[in-house]
């Protein structure tokens, strides 16, 4: 074995950050890192290597200790009131109102603790997705390696199905191709070769180069490792990741301004009730610090973080039937107030299965009806009804080219489970499903013409040909690859009046044209009858006599229902934006179809880097396909997005897509396609990857914050009656109406179980029509704040105006509470009718009927409070007693009544809206 000079290896950061490897030759790579084309680097200069740059595996990051995600859920100011609360009754030697406080605290952080599930993994997702060993010529011979010992320099061998284990610049490559869709967003394989291309090429053009975590589709190759670890693209990505922040969702915004304007209204309200019981009325200290407590518990909406989470969660059911999988629980309410869809292409929008679509003779152009590798539709003339499939037999030309289709042809299809499942290329496998939708007995068709040899396809050349023998002695060789090169090669076309008539190339040349336009990959197939005895098939068999059959057009088509979901988002006032790895006018294309970013241009990658953030954020208002985007790129686009005052849902499979799911308000994987690094990065997961499942989560979403709002309107007058009864009851001066244990009896125990009800409520039916709610506006409108005052005006007046008659007849003070307590827990049951619809009447069918949870939680709640009024242990814990008929028939008839008056506001508030629609 020959003695290598010694070479010096290169620092890190100018061999692995700084150079751009693509646009050296590999002549001048093999020099700048100082190895060898055909022996790599000695074992001495690896290992010192290694101990210069690392190993090559990814930094880890450190993660939150499960302690501090636990005690970060009580983290929020209605917890700390109610833990302020808790030490007071504490003090006082109130332990039942203490047990239930602190209860109360502690179920809310374990729902909180619980659903917030794992710690991010999307960093360990990219690590795992490293090359576990890699083979290497070390001092010039061939060896089996940990992958982590790679070094910048190595020579690296490569197969079909290997993983790439470094970024390397490809030196020597035969008839290969890389899978680089986790980097890049591209579905289909991309050629490969060694030369070297601009210094500014976006990563999905630098066909000179191999990144790691990428698969080798097809071929062999030689690199030369130029970055390992965290220097790679894969590293990159991983960094970058790791310096987003997630962002909070609109209504957990909406919550904390909500819990800091509630939290400092309920301290405001006790402080001035204290004083004015002090200072005023002259009451006792310690009796007015109980009547303050009494006050503050009331005000509290104890069950409210529970019952949001309680929400939330039902949503996550209802989204899983439809196919959308929930990681982060926050996630559910967000989707209901997103403004912006930023969509993949490839899988997402589209089938992710080439289909072909267009076939163009000589004499006609037929348009083929179906998508993906499914063998069902037919050939129709272009024009016509898509119903009217064509007979082969009366279209001469058609049998010769969906057979040739079928026989040069290496990709193999079969059915399972329902599902047809390609083995092989997807460009073949559209060109082997034509051939099925045309009527073509496949294996008959390989029996009748068996394959006797094969050019494969290569880059070098672009075409493939193979070589068959009918039994009859005939032998053809047929061949598909690009327009250019085929027409070459041709001298004659097939019509329909002649097998070979004389070519007419300009025809070709623009029926070609016209299908790149549409977006298809073009392809020509032409056959060659040759001499029966000839075996085998060689380069120079290629350089004429064959004559042309057609053109066949080919593409990833949309989904239809996505085209359909993207309609009703932008009906919805959601704008669709679709972010690619593809090329600028592919890109533009299939969003026309989709019907985004209709009439408008693409903005590239390279054009991207042109502006600054703030011309960003201007332009990214207007565009809505962007093409050859990076994950800086994308990254970008969200928060620029952000910036706007966006709500943004950003939907992704790859690698490269971890860092803007991340940031993004929803974060949207998929689940069949995507990398582990994709879906642990996302909030939701899409188990079908259809974009129209994104829209059903979207509306289910919207529903989800209705429901959210409707349990607040619901709540709320609650807690502001039994306040208003305890605050008049100390400035007149009057023994409380409410014990601090009746309070939370009512807030815990009746309220809550009714307000449950509500997060079964369906979907209303105008969601979708409705534009998106402001993020910034606050969670209380002005209608809801009025609402939230009249009904606890109503309530307190009920339930104060009944205890005082009571105790005026000459009732016990227990009789006359138990009767406060059970008017409250009865406007309670009436109001949640009301409280079905915002501003509809709920005297209807629907109103009465349309949830049956609500007259189910009414009869749990009834059952509940006869228990409170007659049981008689809970009689001595709570201090209630039992009730006549006639005194329930004066609490019914007080429930009634705030029924009516509600009702009757909202028709008031229909009117008043009706009016001043035409004025508007």
């Amino acid at each position: 074995m020959s003695t290598l000079p010694p070479s010096t290896p290169p620092s890190p950061s100018t061999a692995s950050t700084r150079t751009a490897w693509h646009s050296l030759d590999s002549a001048t790579a093999v020099q700048r890192q100082g190895s060898h084309a055909t022996h790599g680097l000695t074992p001495a200069e690896a290992a010192q290597r290694l101990a210069t740059h690392g190993p090559n595996r990814l930094a880890q990051q450190g993660k939150r200790p499960v302690w501090l995600r636990l005690l970060l859920q009580f983290h929020n100011v209605l917890i700390y009131v109610m833990l302020v609360a808790a030490v007071v009754t504490a003090a006082l030697g109130h332990w039942l109102d203490t047990g239930v406080l602190l209860g109360a605290v502690v179920i809310n952080a374990l729902i909180g603790f619980l659903q917030e599930g794992k710690a991010e993994s999307s960093l360990d997702a990219i690590r795992r997705m490293l090359s576990l060993q890699a083979t290497v010529l070390r001092g010039g011979v061939r060896t089996v390696v940990d992958a982590q010992t790679l070094v910048p320099g190595d020579v690296v061998l490569l197969a079909s199905g290997d993983k790439v284990p470094a970024d390397l610049r490809i030196l020597h490559a035969k008839g290969l191709r890389a899978n680089e869709a986790v980097l890049t967003g591209e579905s289909l394989p991309c050629d490969k070769h060694a030369g070297a291309v601009a210094e500014d090429a976006p990563l999905g053009d630098r066909h000179g180069m191999l990144y790691s975590g990428t698969l080798v589709a097809s071929g062999t190759a030689t690199g030369l490792v130029v970055a390992t670890g965290s220097a790679t693209e894969l590293g990159r990505i991983s960094a970058l990741l790791a310096t987003v922040q997630s962002t909070t969702t609109p209504l957990l915004r909406q919550m904390a301004r909500f819990s800091h304007w509630l939290a400092l209204v309920i301290v405001g309200f006790v402080v001035l009730t204290f004083a004015i019981g002090v200072l005023w009325r002259g009451q006792p200290l310690a009796e007015m610090f109980m009547m303050a407590v009494a006050l503050a518990a009331s005000a509290i909406p104890e069950g409210l973080p529970a019952l949001m989470t309680i929400t939330l969660a039902l949503g996550v059911r209802r989204m899983a039937q439809h196919k959308a999988i929930i990681r982060q629980l926050s996630a559910v309410e967000t989707l209901g107030s997103v403004t912006v869809i930023c969509s993949d292409k490839t899988g997402t929008l589209t089938c992710n299965e080439m289909t072909v679509q267009r076939v163009v003779t000589a004499n006609q152009v037929y348009e083929v009806s179906g998508s993906g590798y499914r063998p069902e539709g037919g050939l129709h003339r272009s024009g016509h009804s898509a119903t009217h499939n064509v007979a082969l037999d009366d279209h001469p030309a058609l049998p010769g080219i969906t057979r040739a289709a079928l026989l040069c042809n290496d990709a193999a299809l079969h059915e399972s489970d329902g599902s047809w499942v390609l083995t092989g290329d997807p460009t073949e496998g559209a060109l082997l499903t034509l051939a099925l939708k045309a009527g073509l007995d496949a294996p008959a068709e390989h029996a009748r013409l068996p394959r006797t040899d094969a050019i494969p396809f290569e880059s070098a050349h672009r075409f493939m040909a193979t070589l068959h023998h009918e039994h009859t002695g005939q032998a053809l060789v047929f061949v598909k690859g690009a327009p250019e090169c085929v027409l070459d090669m041709c001298h004659a076309q097939h019509d329909r009046h002649h097998p070979a008539a004389p070519l007419d190339t300009d025809y070709w040349r623009r029926a070609a044209n016209d299908c790149a336009a549409r977006a298809l990959r073009v392809l020509a197939i032409a056959v060659k009858t040759v001499p029966a005895q000839q075996q085998t098939l060689q380069f120079s068999d290629m350089q004429g006599g064959f004559t042309l059959l057609g053109l066949l057009g080919s593409m990833d088509p949309p989904r239809p229902e996505a085209m359909a979901a993207v309609a009703e988002c932008h009906a919805a006032g959601i704008r669709v934006k679709m972010i690619t790895g593809d090329h600028g006018e592919t890109a533009r294309a299939i969003g026309a179809q989709l019907g985004i970013g209709l009439g408008k241009p693409a903005l590239t990658g390279a054009e991207i880097e042109l502006l600054d953030d703030a011309a960003l954020r201007h332009v990214v208002t207007d565009v809505d396909v962007f093409a050859r985007a990076s994950p800086e790129h994308k990254l970008r686009l969200v928060q620029a997005l952000q910036a706007n005052g966006e709500v943004v849902a950003m939907t992704g499979d790859g690698v490269n897509d971890a860092p803007a799911l991340k940031r993004a308000d929803v974060g949207v994987a998929m689940g069949k396609n995507g990398t582990e690094a994709a879906k642990d990065a996302a909030a939701m997961v899409l188990a079908d990857d259809n974009f129209a499942t994104l829209g059903h989560a979207v509306r289910e979403g919207r529903g989800i914050y209705d429901n959210v709002r409707k349990f607040i309107l619901f709540m709320l007058p609650t807690n502001g009656g039994e306040s208003l009864i305890v605050f008049s009851a100390i400035a007149f001066g009057l023994v409380l109406p409410l014990t601090p244990a009746q309070v939370l009896w009512i807030n815990l125990v009746t309220s809550s179980t009714l307000g449950v009800a509500l997060a079964f409520e369906p979907t209303e039916g105008d969601v979708m029509r409705r534009r998106p709610r402001n993020p910034r506006q606050s969670l209380l409108s002005g209608l809801f704040v009025w609402r939230v005052v009249m009904v606890s005006v109503l309530m307190a007046c009920a339930a104060l105006g009944l205890f005082l008659w009571e105790l005026g007849h000459g009732s016990s003070l227990e009789t006359a509470r138990t009767m406060a307590v059970s008017t409250v827990v009865l406007v309670e049951m009436f109001y949640l009718y009301n409280s079905r619809h915002v501003l509809h009447s709920v005297l209807s069918r629907e109103g009465l009927l349309g949830n049956p949870k609500i007259p189910a939680t009414i009869a749990l709640c009834a059952v509940l409070q006869l228990a409170f009024v007659y049981t008689p242990w809970l009689q001595a814990v709570f201090g209630s007693t039992n009730l006549s008929a006639a005194e329930w028939l004066r609490v019914v008839l007080a429930g009634a009544s705030v029924f009516a008056i509600a009702e009757l506001e909202k028709a008031i508030q229909r009117w008043r809206m009706g009016r001043a629609a035409p004025a508007a």
